[in-house]
């Protein structure tokens, strides 16, 4: 056969093939397509190509193809690059009648079952240089169902069997001796795999949890591999684009397993190494909501982090309350109150090591108070002090600003030490001690009627009736028993309503005292007025 090499095409920039266009075009209905719509008459023709798969090289291979009229050796280090190819150049019909390479290369991968470990790991790597055809054209698809399925035989464990008839007695005892390395064994059989897939693109990482995620490989095991990928692919980057892609492929794969089965103490981790990264917001908030659901299992340390370059405050604020509206994103209702008791004791906490910060906004240092609602507390004795040395430090703070800071206390909520303490306190409102001591007088009236109700039933005596029936003398030794109980905790109410009524005589005195004190400090100023006001009644 006369063959003339009329046909230029330039693959990728990276090699230019003269062929016979008649060849090719037998074979190929993308080039025969592009022929066709070229003028009439022209001798010489040029095809460019930009994204051919596989490049220069699989270019070749397919003119080999079609010069041996389809005689060409498929195995399986090739048949990625053929079967990407043949898509590409639309080769599923031969217009001669010839082989068709589309079908030939579909055919062998049929056997991808039979593939040792290594070559399907080969074929997965080339497949990488292959995109997009590659995951098109489903080839990607048929290598991972093959790993997988390898990956998930290798994880189940078969129980030792056992059964009750004397002769297995001492097969019983081997497989008892085994328990032991097997158990030790255990974790390789499920992690074995990591290490040769921690080689692989994002976006092939992306594609192969997806898919063992539908076909329910624990997710236990899948959290620990993307872990392993993350720390492994960050010490071979090179550029901290390939960080933050590698940072986004991991967010996003975790985001799809089952929270119980990820690791809270890597994931803030994590948020740790985002700090110097610029990925996506969408992953941001992604990882951000996964920590902040179970934000109950965090510690001090894990919430300072430090805040953003160009910020003037000290710790990252911001991300905290981030953390704190994931946490009651369905309602604080929601949360069982076990959960919700843990996180407020933990805000305390940060509350108070960020209290002290002079850069802290008023409005941030509320936001912090507020952001749980007033049933997460039993007291607000921590709060309390945390305001105590936010005042202390913020000084030069208004009355309004000083009142606004002081609104996210609870008074009710106050022990009466810190009542006291509160009433005593210059750097705080007057209008805040006022109302602490009118909490603290409601607190005692109610305990005063209280204990008056209560007084004559412990005060009167008990009368029994006898009767023969055991029933009723252990009905008249528990009775007793009540009383004597009543009267000793009646003992300790008294001692504790004293002592509270002599901590309340006190706090008047003070509120006097300050009464007195700002009394005379506003009528210096305004002495030149003839409409001045009188002060506000704090103590009534």
């Amino acid at each position: 056969m006369d063959v003339s090499c009329d046909l230029q095409v330039d693959v990728n920039g990276e090699q230019i093939f003269m062929v016979d266009k008649k060849v090719i075009c037998s074979y190929s209905g993308r080039i025969n397509k592009l022929i066709g719509r070229s003028k009439r008459g022209t001798r010489y023709l040029k095809v460019i190509f930009h994204d051919f798969p596989g490049g220069a090289e699989s270019f070749e291979l397919i003119t080999r193809f079609c010069y041996s009229k389809g005689k060409v050796e498929i195995n399986s280090i090739n048949v990625s690059t053929l079967y990407c190819a043949a898509s590409y150049m639309e080769m599923e019909k031969s217009v001669s009648g010839n082989q068709n390479l589309f079908e030939l290369t579909e055919k062998s991968l049929e056997d991808v079952r039979y593939w040792t470990w290594s070559e399907l790991l080969d074929a997965l790597r080339l497949c990488q240089n292959l995109m997009p055809v590659a995951s098109s054209s489903g080839v990607i698809d048929k290598y991972l169902d093959s790993l997988i399925g390898r990956v998930a035989s290798s994880c189940e464990t078969s129980p030792c069997p056992s059964t009750s008839s004397a002769d297995s007695s001492g097969f019983r005892l081997s497989c008892d001796t085994k328990s032991t390395e097997s158990l030790r064994n255990s974790a390789f059989r499920a992690t074995w795999w990591f290490e040769d897939l921690a080689s692989f693109e994002p976006f092939l990482i992306e594609t192969l949890v997806k898919q063992m995620v539908s076909k329910n490989l624990d997710h236990g095991i899948l959290s620990k591999f993307l872990f392993y990928y993350q720390k492994s692919r960050f010490s071979a980057a090179k550029t901290m684009d390939e960080k933050c892609k590698t940072m986004e492929t991991v967010i996003e794969m975790l985001h799809l397993l089952d929270l119980s089965c990820i690791s809270f103490k890597t994931l803030f981790g994590m948020l740790r190494i985002t700090l110097n990264l610029k990925i996506s917001k969408c992953s941001r908030n992604k990882l951000e909501s996964m920590i902040g659901s179970h934000l109950d299992q965090a510690t001090l340390d894990n919430l300072l982090l430090p805040s953003p370059v160009g910020s003037s405050y000290l710790y990252d604020v911001n991300l905290v309350l981030r953390l704190l509206k994931s946490f009651i994103s369905k309602g604080a209702c929601c949360v069982p109150l076990t959960r919700l008791r843990k996180v407020a004791s933990l805000m305390d906490l940060y509350i108070a090591e960020v209290a002290p910060d002079p850069c802290l906004k008023p409005s941030k240092f509320l936001a912090l108070v507020r952001s749980l609602p007033e049933s997460a507390r039993d007291s607000y004795d921590a709060i309390y002090h945390a305001t105590v040395m936010y005042l202390e430090v913020h000084s030069g703070l208004s009355e309004e600003e000083k009142m606004k800071v002081c609104s996210g206390l609870s008074y009710e909520k106050l022990s009466s030490e810190a009542c006291s303490h509160l009433a005593c306190n210059k750097k705080f409102p007057s209008k805040s001690a006022g109302q602490a001591l009118i909490t603290q007088q409601v607190k005692l009236k109610s305990l005063l009627q209280e204990t008056n109700q209560v007084s004559p039933y412990l005060d009167s005596p008990c009368s029994f009736v006898e009767t023969g029936s055991p029933g009723h003398e252990d009905q008249q030794i528990v009775l007793y028993a009540g009383k004597l109980d009543l009267s000793t905790e009646n003992e300790k109410l008294k001692e504790h309503l004293q002592g509270m009524q002599w901590r309340v005589l006190e706090l008047e005195k003070a509120c006097r005292k300050m009464q007195n004190q700002m009394a005379k400090m506003l009528k210096s100023r305004i002495s030149s007025h003839n409409n001045a006001r009188s002060l506000p009644r704090l103590c009534s």
